[in-house]
């Protein structure tokens, strides 16, 4: 029987504009809809997300607002790929002779067109620009009248080979030429194989035309449609440019300045951070901006190895890296806003957009306004994992993911809608059109794995990232704990005074990715007397940053350590928007352990399982927590997280990495299985003996300890921790030691260390 066509369904997608809004403010609601002519929208406060029946189902509270009602459906498409474009008010797009000079390394040569530099206008034909045509080098010509001339070099382009171009053309004449030659190979680039590949080629033509001059901006690996609006370009170039120069007169009268001269490893800003302005060191003013995010701080045709940092030899880091899935901000119209009440409670909210059966929620944070009385807990949510998260597709796009989950990935409607819109980004776990990594992560655009109720693919019972800290919310909702709700882009931002109002603050079950104003914030915050409770497992485990201009954009770049999907290329591991070396915390001096007690040390997805009493549990400073607990009562052997407290990825204990000495150790996990490994960055060699069922540290720890100034720390080094707090309607032990502790944390007595 042949396959049958199946229509997708309709759908409604939706994004806002940062994860963290105050009472008063207007939160932007951008939407898409394909096959919805009309749909209802609501506010609604977000309660608990998971639908199976170990938990208390979807739960959500509709709340009365203005922006409550019907919207006419429209479709669009998110703007991806990234360029550069230059606002040269005609002084490029203009000019009657010119040369163009610079160096490139495609990623995807046989793509077809790719616009590597110039203003050309494909709608109406009009410009000119320096192309890949068929893997091979070419200039184009338009007289915006239908008549185009291409002038074309041999042999192909080989990926990932550094070329030096040289192109120009003489308007008194109608000559072209254009010269492609290899570059002394660039360390870590790829050598030509053989000499067919080691010498250039050039060639000459003349234009049968004038060519017109392009209305369009001058770009830098993009052409221009020529729409007014969506979509704004075509032919996204894939791979690294170097140091272009443009020159007003053809090649051979060319002595005088360029007129434009772009290094891209150049810094407006006293940090030397590279962000979206590339500088023009002509002299002439024409800087450009870069479109989407490509990545910046990588190396250059010139790189020598000798220095990884990209501030100390700007020299050789004068290349930018452009993807033709870049996307940092896919420019839908805003449907509507929502104006928050000025006394809406801080909390956990969501527009709900529905059509019949379709439905999805655009979620956001209500934190306490500048005049709002603070409660006494605040829920930090780990809002960079989601980032770094946002719209993974490991279970279709990764090697071995069955290998890794110890079964086949369990997919839903969610997985399917991501596998049909690559449109709306990647995660920082995958990799781009062209095999680099993704290094950027952006809130403005459709993030599927924000719904609430979505479900991970890694198992039946399998919640992860926002929907499993609903769990948090919920119980804490479920028992009358009143909370405040606050983000890592809030505490990045605001550093140590945003928690100083709060007595307790409690973690995401999977705080994975931190910046450095964070930890150092969360560090003030406990010498200085506050009480954590780290709800959760590998978490403060990679540094990230946020873009100072566009703090909805995070990056992260991996580099030669850590349990970790790729690795940024060799001289590229140095973060773009602050400088930092993009590392483990531990790299740095600053394991988990060192603050939290515990860090990672094993990831596994096949089941999770229980916990069992230490010692340290029946010490005196620590009566409070096992309150209502059984001296051997098993703790935790259920849960949504595959059936156990203790799972998917764990912490433990450790004093040579950290751990206070004085800490006490509680609790630790029963033996996990085999499907769990020792993390790589402890691994020196692949001895046998590394899986859960063989190796002492692989297992999750339960840790608390007090410091001098009065602050204290509890955790649990389990992400599936939080997956167990609702089981049998809040009434079990996971629950119940975890209220134990909030409530004497809460508490404004001193504790007893």
């Amino acid at each position: 029987m042949a396959d049958e066509f199946v229509e997708p369904a309709p759908a409604i997608f939706g994004y806002t504009s940062k994860f963290s809004f105050q009472p008063g403010e207007r939160v932007p609601i951008h939407v898409s809809c394909e096959q919805i002519e009309r749909y209802a929208a609501h506010l609604v406060r977000l309660r608990h997300g998971y639908e199976g029946p170990q938990g208390p189902g979807f739960l959500e509270t509709e709340l009365e607002s203005a922006a409550n009602g019907d919207y006419d459906g429209a479709f669009h498409e998110p703007n991806t790929g990234s360029y550069v474009t230059v606002d040269d008010a005609g002084r490029l797009a203009g000019l009657a002779s010119w040369t163009i000079e610079l160096t490139f390394q495609a990623t995807t040569p046989e793509r077809s067109p790719q616009f590597v530099i110039g203003a050309w206008d494909d709608g109406r034909g009009a410009g000119y620009a320096i192309t890949l045509e068929a893997g091979t080098v070419a200039v184009v010509f338009g007289d915006g009248a239908g008549r185009r001339a291409v002038l074309t070099t041999d042999p192909r382009v080989e990926a990932r080979a550094w070329y030096r171009v040289v192109a120009s053309f003489d308007a008194a004449t109608g000559e072209a030429t254009l010269l492609c030659e290899p570059t002394t190979a660039s360390v870590g680039a790829h050598l030509l194989p053989g000499t067919s590949h080691a010498r250039g080629d050039s060639g000459r033509l003349l234009v049968p035309f004038v060519p017109s001059a392009a209305t369009v901006p001058f770009r830098i690996g993009a052409g221009s449609t020529g729409n007014a609006g969506f979509p704004e370009c075509v032919g996204h170039f894939n791979g690294k440019i170097g140091n272009p120069r443009v020159f007003s007169a053809a090649r051979g009268t060319a002595d005088a300045p360029p007129l434009a001269a772009w290094d891209f490893g150049r810094s407006n800003r006293p940090d030397g951070s590279l962000l979206d302005t590339v500088v023009d060191v002509s002299g002439n003013g024409l800087d450009g901006v870069c479109v989407n995010s490509p990545t910046r701080a990588v190396t250059g045709h010139n790189w020598t190895g000798r220095e990884p940092n990209f501030r100390h030899a700007p020299d050789e880091y004068g290349a930018i890296h452009l993807h033709d899935d870049d996307l940092d901000d896919a420019q839908w119209p805003e449907a509507f806003g929502v104006d928050l009440p000025d006394d809406l409670a801080s909390g956990v909210y969501a527009v709900r957009l529905r059509d019949g059966a379709t439905e999805s929620h655009v979620p956001f944070v209500v934190r306490p306004g500048p005049d709002s009385a603070r409660n006494t807990v605040a829920m930090l949510l780990p809002t960079g994992a989601y980032l770094a998260y946002a719209n993974d597709r490991l279970q279709f796009d990764v090697a071995g993911a069955e290998l890794l989950m110890g079964h086949t990935p369990i997919v839903s409607r969610h997985d399917l809608e991501l596998q049909r819109h690559y449109d709306f980004g990647g995660s920082n776990y995958e990799v781009h059109s062209d095999g680099s990594g993704v290094l950027y992560s952006s809130r403005r655009r459709p993030i599927i794995t924000l719904d609430p109720r979505y479900r991970a693919w890694m198992g039946v019972n399998s919640f992860w990232q926002f929907p499993a800290d609903l769990c948090i919310t919920d119980w804490m909702a479920a028992h009358d704990i009143a909370f405040d709700v606050i983000t890592d882009e809030d505490l990045d931002r605001e550093g140590a005074g945003l928690l100083e109002p709060y007595r307790v603050v409690l973690t995401g079950s999977h705080p994975e990715y931190v910046s450095l104003p964070e930890l150092d914030a969360i560090e003030e915050y406990v010498a200085g007397g506050g009480r954590v409770m780290y709800l959760g497992g590998n978490g403060f485990y990679w540094i990230v940053s946020y873009h100072p201009e566009k703090p909805y954009v995070m990056e992260v770049r991996r580099s030669e350590a850590g349990t970790r999907p790729h690795q940024a290329p060799a001289g590229e591991y140095y973060l773009a928007t602050n400088g930092e070396l993009g590392a483990l915390w531990r790299n740095k001096g600053r394991p988990p352990q060192r603050l939290f007690g515990v860090g990672f040390t094993a990831q596994g997805f096949d089941r999770s399982s229980p916990y069992l009493r230490m010692p340290d549990s029946f010490d005196p400073r620590a009566a409070f927590i096992f309150e209502g607990v059984g001296e051997d009562e098993v703790i935790g052997d259920f849960g949504i997280v595959a059936d156990g407290a203790a799972g998917y990825e764990v912490d433990r204990y450790d004093l040579a990495l950290g751990t206070p000495p004085d800490a006490l150790l509680v609790a630790t996990s029963t033996p996990l299985s085999d499907n769990y490994n020792h993390c790589s960055e402890e691994i020196f060699e692949t001895p046998p003996g590394l899986r859960g069922s063989e190796d002492p540290d692989v297992r999750s720890d339960i840790v608390y300890f007090c410091q001098s100034g009065g602050g204290a720390v509890f955790s649990t080094g389990s992400i599936a921790w939080t997956g167990s707090l609702s089981h049998n309607r809040y009434d079990n032990n996971v629950a119940r030691i975890t209220g134990n502790v909030l409530r004497r944390f809460m508490s404004p007595e001193p504790l007893d260390w």
